[in-house]
């Protein structure tokens, strides 16, 4: 059963990771721009870390295992709090929007839930729309349930196109404020997240539609097979095959196929 994991940073992991991924069934990757352990400082960073996720990790995947490799670009919200780069950053996000590999806007959304990433949210959020581009929102780490509101009320409010937008990093805390709205619903399989037999505990009550399964797969304790293995845990809980495929590889298929630079083959 062929796989698409939409949450994979594998700018952090080593060339076998590609392989096994690709042997587990992951036939394509998407990396969103994220935040890379330690604060980046000046804008220069985020622009030497946006070529190398575009160039080098797309570059990466397919000669070492065959991997579709796409990318999403954005100002992760724990770094917007340093407003000065940020604007800097912001004012150049829309040219590397325009590159092959480029297939939306993230990750953005909430880290302390702060103004200053409230701001850069609604800004990237406006890019995105204006562009027809999908959207990775990342839900805060800290007091999850009221940064997730927050992210539905923002979203709400501005009109934007919900169909284009994933809120991510759901737990059973935050999925019936997502499921409020018509965003595509996240579960990212990591350790301090949510393990996969609560994800699958939590589609057999909410079902399958527009539910994602990803994996993070950073520099932290994390694994790269979660969603593989996340799909082998549900066919070993009499899962129908349709529907596991529906959550590993058609819903993230479907959901960035709105991308007029997602060319997969499906």
């Amino acid at each position: 059963m062929r796989i698409i994991d939409p949450h994979m940073h594998m700018v952090s992991r080593a060339a076998d990771d590609y392989k096994r991924a690709r042997r587990a069934g992951i036939e394509c990757c998407i990396e969103p721009a994220f935040w890379s352990g330690q604060d980046k400082h000046h804008a220069g960073a985020f622009f030497d870390y946006f070529e190398q996720i575009i160039e080098h990790e797309t570059d990466r995947a397919e000669r070492t295992a065959n991997v579709d490799h796409y990318v999403t670009i954005g100002l992760e919200p724990k770094e917007a709090n340093y407003r000065d780069m940020a604007e800097e950053v912001l004012e150049r996000i829309p040219e590397y929007l325009d590159r092959d590999p480029v297939v939306g806007v993230g990750e953005i959304g909430f880290d302390q839930v702060t103004d200053d990433e409230e701001w850069a949210f609604r800004e990237q959020l406006e890019i995105a729309e204006n562009r027809d581009l999908p959207v990775i929102v990342h839900t805060p780490h800290t007091d999850k349930p009221a940064g997730t509101e927050r992210i539905v009320e923002i979203i709400e409010e501005m009109g934007v196109t919900q169909d284009r937008i994933i809120i991510d990093h759901n737990t059973e805390h935050t999925i019936d404020i997502a499921a409020r709205t018509d965003c595509w619903i996240g579960f990212t399989l990591y350790p301090g997240k949510i393990e996969a037999d609560a994800a699958i505990d939590l589609l057999e009550e909410y079902g399958t539609d527009n539910m994602i399964f990803n994996s993070a797969a950073d520099w932290d304790p994390s694994d790269p097979l979660a969603v593989p293995k996340a799909r082998d845990e549900m066919i070993d809980r009499g899962w129908d095959r349709e529907e596991v495929r529906k959550v590993v590889f058609e819903n993230p298929y479907e959901f960035f196929e709105q991308s007029p630079n997602f060319e997969y083959e499906a």
